[in-house]
């Protein structure tokens, strides 16, 4: 259940990005209230704990 994700921010799009899992074709769409402020696209996060974190 809180196992370690990670994604990359493929495109930013007003108040949601959409994010990429590694091996995984579907985009998942979250707010942008939910991640760093300092995202850009193809940014490298991590999911865990239920808190994104830059990781590159």
């Amino acid at each position: 259940m809180f196992e370690r994700k990670e994604y990359t921010v493929e495109r930013l799009d007003g108040d949601y990005a959409y994010l990429k899992e590694d091996n995984i074709e579907d985009l998942k769409c979250v707010a942008r209230a939910l991640l760093p402020a300092e995202i850009r696209e193809g940014s490298r996060l991590a999911y865990e704990m239920m808190e994104y974190e830059i990781i590159q």
